[in-house]
């Protein structure tokens, strides 16, 4: 069974950083897609970004693109979210999902697993 556990989110003013984890257990880590999305108060979660399980592949959200970088290292078996420029906007509880899918990684609906969420504010 997959399991996921994200750390790293806290409170930040507007323009700092943060760097998420997500830390999985699992054997199929290093062929799985990962993908972060974000759920902010009343509102649906969305996509933020998704990498393949080699790394070569990666997407970012229209809204992140060029703030946010993905990255993982498949030997700690763990993803990360290098979040820079943080708006008050960027405020919501993050989660980290894994996908086999080979293609539509924004797509909650394809992701098997799920952490339990941190939570990122941005205060202004």
């Amino acid at each position: 069974q997959v399991q996921l556990v994200e750390s790293g989110g806290g409170l930040v003013q507007a323009g700092g950083s943060l760097r998420l984890s997500c830390a999985v257990s699992g054997r199929t880590f290093s062929t799985n897609a990962m993908g972060w999305f974000r759920q902010a108060p009343g509102k649906e979660r969305e996509f933020v970004s998704a990498i393949s399980g080699d790394g070569s592949t990666i997407y970012y959200a229209d809204s992140v693109n060029g703030r946010f970088a993905i990255s993982r290292d498949n030997a700690k078996m763990t993803a990360y979210l290098q979040m820079n420029s943080l708006k008050p906007e960027d405020t919501a509880v993050y989660y980290c999902g894994t996908t086999a899918a080979r293609a539509g990684w924004n797509k909650e609906d394809l992701y098997n697993a799920w952490g339990q969420g941190t939570q990122v504010t941005v205060s202004s």
